[in-house]
């Protein structure tokens, strides 16, 4: 006969008491992640159409002229860079704030015989959001863009 024994266990008294420290501890990380994605959201709204699109477009006419083309579109609160050829493929700068610090993340598919890659990576978090600029910008769509113009 095998006995359990509940009664050498930490008393639930116990339990319940750093239950509620770690409750409160949630509540508190929820609330500045609240804080940091708001921050985040006010910084893009402004770095979106005064810095992203603008070099979006800037990159989309210097391919333009070298005989890649390419199209901008601006779907929700994120700049895409697509092909004309297949809307599939395509660069994207969005802000991601279901991170632990919200970031732009760029994010890039292409087309691979019947496969499709894609690829993401931050190009900013937190307070360099705001700081972004257009020379950044088209300096990382510059290295994402290689493997669309080596075809």
């Amino acid at each position: 006969m095998c006995r359990v024994g509940y009664d050498s266990l930490m008393e639930v008294s116990d339990v319940r008491r750093r239950l509620r420290g770690a409750i409160e501890e949630a509540k508190r990380r929820s609330a500045e992640r609240r804080v940091r994605a708001d921050e985040a959201s006010r910084a893009w709204e402004r770095v979106l159409p005064e810095v992203a699109v603008p070099a979006f477009h800037t990159m989309a006419s210097a391919l333009t002229g070298e005989g890649h083309r390419f199209k901008v579109a601006t779907p929700g609160e994120a700049v895409r860079l697509t092909l004309e050829r297949s809307a599939e493929e395509f660069v994207e700068l969005a802000l991601d704030t279901q991170r632990e610090r919200p970031a732009l993340l760029l994010t890039s598919a292409r087309g691979r015989g019947r496969r499709l890659v894609s690829n993401e990576r931050i190009v900013g978090e937190g307070d360099a959001i705001a700081a972004l600029t257009e020379d950044a910008i088209i300096a990382v769509l510059l290295e994402e863009l290689i493997p669309f113009l080596e075809r």
